[in-house]
């Protein structure tokens, strides 16, 4: 499969890219564990890359399943207190400016 680009994603979604950036500065997260629901997964590491570029952070990507906020992941015990934030993302179209 393709990777989706990030203006691609910017197309059809608004992820808050600039706010997550935002938060994980004012957080100093060294270790970001990224959720994105099936949907969105194809552009998961087009994320990490722009994340990247704008912050001095690592992040992982959960490949497991997603079916909304309330499903953080599982079996992450031994990671998580090495991991300073979660971010959950949904993934709702934009609706259309006119």
């Amino acid at each position: 499969m393709k990777q989706k680009t990030i203006e691609e994603l910017r197309e059809k979604y608004d992820l808050e890219l600039d706010r997550i950036i935002s938060e994980i500065k004012t957080k100093k997260a060294k270790l970001v564990l990224l959720q994105f629901p099936d949907g969105l997964k194809p552009y998961a590491t087009s994320v990490v890359d722009f994340l990247r570029e704008k912050t001095n952070s690592e992040f992982l990507i959960w490949i497991g399943t997603c079916y909304g906020a309330c499903d953080s992941p599982t079996g992450i015990e031994d990671l998580k207190p090495k991991i300073d934030l979660v971010i959950q993302f949904g993934h709702n179209e934009l609706m259309p400016n006119y």
